[in-house]
């Protein structure tokens, strides 16, 4: 098999899916062979982004819906006919805000997201014979100026969370592991960095890799942890933040 059909005949579902990280997962994820079905809100237009894709069909969902989970799980059983990889990217979380430092409360929505949609689809990947969860954190916990406790406090709790994924679905074959995005340049994040130039100027600085993170980046993580080449990896994170310069920690 070619090395650019790495998910060929898999079966993957993106949340978040319109643009950024998400976008670039399930287009990744597509040019690997695999049929992708990528999800998002009906303001963040999934349909416009990765409608004409080969290999990727898109689902509208309202995220405040409580029918959303089973809307979801509908839509992969009617047009993927199986589900092999989750991937659970829920980008609206990356506006925790500064006054906050605790975050109490501002994250357990996010992570109870994860568990619902995961949930929704687990006989799903317990029919797979390589099932993947993947968990994409929030953005800037790595590089975050402002809010910088609140966002350490979720990476923590996501990594709690996708250690229990794993241990609770390993019998099943399904492995969970999550990446924690650094300074990565997207939609949203170009936002921030337009408004405070010092602060994109600083996340460069701090990095080793002298940069700013694409979205492809993370993608290619992704796939990793998606394909076979990471059997064996499973209740743990991976970082992508281009590594961090000595003494800018």
């Amino acid at each position: 098999m070619s090395e650019t059909l790495r998910l060929y005949a898999l079966k993957g579902a993106v949340t978040g899916a319109a643009d950024g990280i998400g976008e670039a997962i399930a287009r990744t994820f597509a040019k690997h062979g695999a049929d992708v079905l990528a999800v998002d809100s009906a303001a963040r237009r999934v349909e416009v982004a990765l409608g004409r894709v080969k290999g990727i069909s898109t689902l509208v969902v309202d995220d405040d819906s409580e029918s959303m989970p089973d809307k979801f799980a509908n839509a992969v059983r009617e047009r993927l006919e199986g589900l092999d990889i989750l991937v659970n990217n829920f980008p609206a979380f990356a506006d925790l805000a500064s006054d906050d430092p605790e975050g109490e409360g501002r994250f357990e929505p996010w992570l109870e997201r994860i568990v619902t949609m995961t949930g929704s689809v687990l006989s799903l990947l317990k029919k797979s014979p390589a099932g993947r969860i993947i968990n994409i954190g929030a953005m800037r916990s790595s590089f975050g100026r402002d809010g910088a406790q609140q966002f350490a406090a979720a990476e923590k709790a996501l990594a709690q969370l996708t250690a229990s994924q794993a241990a609770e679905y390993g019998a099943f074959g399904i492995t969970a592991n999550y990446i924690q995005p650094g300074a990565i340049m997207t939609a949203a994040s170009r936002i921030v960095f337009d408004a405070d130039k010092s602060f994109r100027d600083d996340c460069i600085k701090r990095s080793a890799a002298g940069r700013l993170g694409e979205p492809v980046d993370v993608a290619k993580i992704a796939l990793f942890l998606a394909s076979d080449d990471s059997v064996f990896v499973s209740g743990t994170g991976i970082v992508a933040d281009g590594g961090t310069k000595p003494g800018s920690g």
